[in-house]
């Protein structure tokens, strides 16, 4: 059972999967055709404004954010991350949180958090953490999976500033939608693309750098490109929580 009273329906998902792999279970056939892997199109155009922003963000009113709850919303959330993110749209499993960042009535950021990843071994190192301790807190920790800001959208320090309001208000959202708070939270930065800097302006830790594998299914792939590893604490004694049963 999570923390918010609903069932663990996609870890119960998964455990089954992998007893299958190893031949210790039979599962039935599917009831329906596995589709999970076939990616969403976002064709229709959804209605929002694409207006030219520049200048300082001294210039501008204070950017609001809000979680993305509804379908008009997400789909929003999910156009803008698809077609010009360079990664495209992620598909969010397990806990996670989506945010919309506006300044007026115009989108200038989306943020996408989801669980933290579970092999990374510098963010142990920090944290403190052994294996049993990592697999009773993991859920303690947020990842930033994406960060958009629309090329059409220059302003100066916005990112920073976009990233330092998200990290205030992280561990509420968090709580309000799955009944826990978050107490650090991790991004991964592509060097081969970017420096960090909006990340670095916000106070982030450079801590180390993972080991160029990523996960596919059930096992790990190496792929030789990897990525700087930040972290930002969202409470004076993180460690305290992550560390002892606390959280």
């Amino acid at each position: 059972m999570q923390p918010n009273g609903k069932l663990k329906e996609y870890a119960a998902r998964d455990l089954l999967l992998r007893l299958e792999e190893q031949g210790l279970v039979l599962l039935p056939p599917r009831i329906r055709p596995k589709n999970n892997l076939k990616p969403k199109v976002f064709d229709q155009i959804p209605l929002f404004v694409k207006r030219t922003l520049e200048g300082a963000i001294t210039e501008y009113e204070t950017p609001t954010i809000q979680v993305v709850r509804d379908h008009q919303e997400r789909y929003l959330w999910g156009y803008l991350l698809y077609h010009y993110h360079y990664l495209g749209c992620p598909r969010l499993v397990g806990e996670h949180i989506r945010h919309i960042v506006r300044i007026g009535n115009q989108v200038v950021a989306c943020l996408g958090w989801a669980s933290a990843a579970w092999k990374v071994k510098d963010r142990d190192r920090f944290i403190g953490w052994d294996e049993s301790t990592k697999r009773t807190h993991l859920h303690l920790i947020a990842s930033n999976v994406r960060f958009l800001i629309p090329s059409w959208v220059m302003i100066k320090h916005l990112a920073s500033k976009v990233l330092s309001i998200a990290l205030r208000r992280l561990s509420h959202d968090w709580k309000s939608v799955y009944g826990h708070p978050v107490y650090l939270a991790e991004t991964f930065v592509d060097t081969a693309r970017f420096q960090g800097t909006c990340y670095q302006a916000a106070n982030w830790i450079r801590v180390g750098k993972t080991q160029g594998s990523a996960k596919r299914g059930n096992t790990y792939q190496y792929h030789g490109q990897p990525k700087e590893l930040y972290l930002y604490p969202l409470q004076r004694n993180f460690q305290r929580f992550l560390v002892h049963d606390q959280g």
